[in-house]
């Protein structure tokens, strides 16, 4: 699985000229509304197995999480499901936090 780093991330969505990942952040829902990077969509690690079929399997697909640990695994259930464009953001949105976006509420 390709790993970003948030710096990374960042140019990537501000470049017009590229198409948008989906940000899939795959964190409980009260850390997601403690802080989350804009755009994203919320899908509990735990929902993923039931709820995988609404993602479109060849998109690219930037995983979230809080270090990067749970975006990782997640990431690596859909790529046995056949997802085949799965990135993992390293460090999750505390590296978000910490390098691209230091107003953001962490936790």
């Amino acid at each position: 699985m390709r790993q970003l780093s948030a710096p990374q991330l960042r140019d990537w969505l501000a470049d017009a000229g590229r198409t948008k990942p989906l940000l899939l952040d795959v964190r409980e829902p009260w850390e997601f509304e403690t802080c989350r990077i804009a755009g994203s969509l919320s899908m509990p690690m735990r929902g993923i197995p039931a709820r995988y079929h609404e993602l479109k399997r060849d998109e690219e697909i930037v995983m979230v999480c809080h270090h990067g640990a749970r975006s990782f695994q997640a990431g690596m259930f859909l790529e046995q499901m056949g997802f085949t464009r799965i990135i993992n953001l390293q460090g999750g949105v505390a590296a978000w936090a910490r390098d691209v976006d230091p107003a953001m509420p962490t936790y």
